[in-house]
């Protein structure tokens, strides 16, 4: 909506330019309104940061090493380790006052040291192991890759869900086909760069000790064994056994 009059939108607008000078005049215009300040330097702004960072920074309090009291706070002391045997009694012991299942699993923390000498540290891998005792009686799903027929037999024998040679790859990418480990002998692997994006870490590879000819092997390590990866760049979280 337009206003009738000009006052009406800006109160004395019309005294203001009366009284401007005109141009060539030696008077220089009036500005009504004030400069905007000029913004401090992002340098002089840091040092500030840094010098009130310093004044913040307190002396941390020395932890002691073992708690006199039944009750304490537990940053004021060092962290208690204890020996293996005694870790698992305390946890049976844990157990029967919780009321737990005794079959509960066992969980570990394993923190590696990622650092080399040469490159700044290892990437974070995954990979499979086996226990010198099982605590479960599941196994896992793998697939074996092969042409060879004497191979493929030795495959079933030893209980692979799945054998077969370049008819998978199509089942594999249209997820027809969903296993939890694969493996393959050198022969075919030429063959299988198709599914390289599509496994990524589960790919056949001698690092992984899921490429080679020993099939019997291969199959009992990735049936039976224990998966673990790296998590957080340099910590491995899974279990271990049951109480």
């Amino acid at each position: 909506v337009l206003a009738p009059r000009r006052r009406w939108i800006f109160p004395g607008l019309d005294q203001r330019l009366a009284a401007a000078p005109a141009l060539g005049s030696g008077a220089p215009p009036a500005r009504p309104y004030a400069a905007a300040a000029k913004t401090a330097k992002k340098g002089s702004q840091k040092t500030k940061q840094e010098e009130t960072k310093k004044k913040q920074v307190t002396k941390r309090r020395l932890l002691m090493s073992k708690p006199v009291d039944d009750v304490y706070l537990t940053w004021y002391y060092e962290r208690p380790s204890y020996d293996l045997e005694e870790a698992v009694g305390m946890l049976k012991k844990f157990q029967e006052l919780d009321f737990t299942h005794p079959k509960q699993y066992v969980y570990i923390n394993v923190f590696l040291d990622m650092a080399l000498q040469k490159k700044k540290k290892v990437d974070p891998f995954a990979s499979a192991v086996l226990l010198p005792y099982r605590f479960t009686d599941e196994t896992n799903k793998v697939l074996v890759f092969t042409e060879n027929e004497q191979e493929a037999e030795i495959a079933r024998e030893n209980g692979a869900a799945v054998v077969g040679g370049l008819e998978l790859i199509k089942w594999i990418l249209e997820d027809e086909i969903q296993v939890d480990f694969y493996v393959a002998v050198p022969a075919i692997m030429p063959k299988l760069i198709p599914l390289r994006n599509k496994l990524r870490r589960k790919y056949p590879s001698t690092k992984r000790n899921s490429l080679g000819h020993d099939i019997p092997k291969m199959l009992q390590l990735f049936r039976e064994g224990l998966e673990y990866m790296v998590e957080d760049e340099n910590i491995i979280k899974t279990r271990i056994a049951r109480v």
